[in-house]
């Protein structure tokens, strides 16, 4: 199942220097081993925001919601998710 997921990410700017420096260093390397695993096959920022966009290809709601929150900044993100499907005028659907 494909879903269009957009993150807008908001740290504390009270957050520990170290501990954010921690937390943006574990969520690229997430952000990484999932894109390389092929369940996140797009990542796109949007400009002039700490937000991205997002395509994951997961087998159900549940599997994104779990790997949603494993992200290491999960806690600090607002999260929208729109369910895709294929569009029939799609060259080759």
């Amino acid at each position: 199942m494909l879903f269009h997921v957009r993150m807008d990410v908001a740290i504390p700017h009270d957050l520990d220097p170290e501990v954010r420096a921690d937390l943006v260093a574990r969520e690229k390397a997430r952000a990484l081993d999932l894109q390389a695993s092929g369940v996140w096959p797009e990542l796109w920022r949007i400009v002039g925001e700490y937000a991205n966009v997002s395509i994951f290809d997961v087998e159900s709601n549940d599997a994104l919601h779990d790997l949603l929150a494993s992200l290491p900044l999960f806690p600090f993100m607002s999260i929208q998710v729109t369910p895709l499907a294929t569009h029939p005028s799609k060259l080759g659907a």
